[in-house]
């Protein structure tokens, strides 16, 4: 496997976003390069990609194309299951709610996101269960039930275990209803799971996965993965009527594979969360300093001093106040909440030296 670069260790915590593109990826571009290739999906390096995506998944039949964003990918899995007079039942802070500037609604042509509460950004059955009963109580003067979204890993850095899937999931399998992952962070919940990508996503109930990779080391490609390959061709042509059918798709394609390729895609996401658990264990070892949510995957939660924050900042520190809007004056000793989020390349050294200055 290509060495990782160490980038003389920055203080980068804003995001999974900020990280660069793995070596192994951008060397199978250059590869990918070399010549014609067939457009829209139909090089070689895709067909492969597909079988491989089937074998990890044990999902024979699955229906598996390739977007640039995360939002796409959302979106389009959304339209491509549920009607415009649907339900979309989320975690009132899941990124299709929070971060997509009305993309769902947008691509499902209307259908409405239903918000159900729960600790740390995990969806719970009982408040599925009572937004479930509580629609479509008045007929036809009602949004009707539509499909069910879980994010994993979730918006708070917290991971649903397969059983906790298979919960919510025979809630709306009761009712006929669909199922998606926004799997965005997917690996990284695979690994802290400790389980197969199958028992977190179909054998749990879930009918469409949105496969994420810009996030753990891809320069820009997500996959969606159908469950269901009845519904292959409607996303094929919503795919392609959204602008998201790329012509020199082999770019796409040679993303994926090399992600795939020796698990890079599991190496990246076990480092990540490896440098998420070390910071959040130093963090939490400091005075003054707490854990707003339990770290489970890549991204520490935390209150820490306005001082160490400051501390951290003036050393070159990138990282957001969580929520955003956090006074950056008042009293020197008054906890601040944040985010900061561990990527495929972080190091112990920036973990440790961010762990310095919060400490002081």
């Amino acid at each position: 496997m290509t060495e990782m670069p160490r980038l003389s260790d920055p203080l980068e915590f804003a995001s999974d976003n900020t990280s660069p593109a793995h070596p192994a990826v951008i060397e199978a571009l250059a590869r990918a390069n070399a010549g014609p290739a067939a457009s829209y999906g139909a090089d070689a390096i895709m067909e492969g990609l597909r079988d491989r995506v089937r074998a990890i998944f044990e999902a024979p039949e699955a229906a598996v194309y390739l977007v640039a964003t995360g939002t796409a990918a959302n979106a389009l899995a959304l339209a491509t299951h549920c009607p415009p007079w649907g339900a979309v039942y989320c975690h009132r802070n899941a990124h299709v709610e929070e971060d997509e500037c009305g993309a769902p609604e947008f691509f499902t042509g209307g259908s409405k996101l239903v918000l159900i509460d729960g600790d740390h950004a995990r969806m719970t059955p009982g408040g599925l269960d009572r937004a479930l009963r509580f629609t479509a109580r008045a007929g036809v003067h009602n949004v009707q039930r539509g499909m069910l979204t879980l994010t994993n890993a979730t918006e708070n850095g917290t991971v649903y275990s397969p059983a906790e899937v298979a919960a919510l999931t025979a809630l709306a399998g009761a009712r006929g209803l669909p199922c998606h992952m926004d799997g965005a962070r997917f690996a990284n919940a695979l690994v802290s799971a400790g389980c197969t990508p199958a028992e977190m996503t179909w054998k749990a109930g879930i009918d469409v996965l949105s496969f994420g990779g810009t996030k753990n080391g891809l320069l820009g490609v997500e996959a969606v993965v159908l469950f269901d390959p009845a519904r292959a061709w409607e996303f094929e042509l919503r795919r392609k009527r959204a602008g998201h059918l790329v012509s020199k798709h082999r770019y796409l394609s040679a993303q994926m594979a090399a992600y795939l390729e020796g698990d890079l895609w599991l190496a990246n996401a076990a480092a990540a969360n490896r440098a998420a658990a070390r910071l959040s264990r130093g963090i939490a070892a400091v005075p003054g300093a707490r854990l707003d949510h339990p770290t489970q995957a890549n991204a520490v939660f935390a209150a820490f001093p306005r001082a160490a924050h400051r501390r951290a900042t003036e050393a070159g520190a990138h990282y957001y106040f969580w929520p955003a809007d956090q006074p950056a004056e008042g009293p020197d000793d008054e906890p601040l909440s944040c985010r900061l989020v561990c990527s495929w390349n972080t190091t112990d050294a920036a973990v440790d030296r961010m762990i310095r200055l919060i400490a002081g």
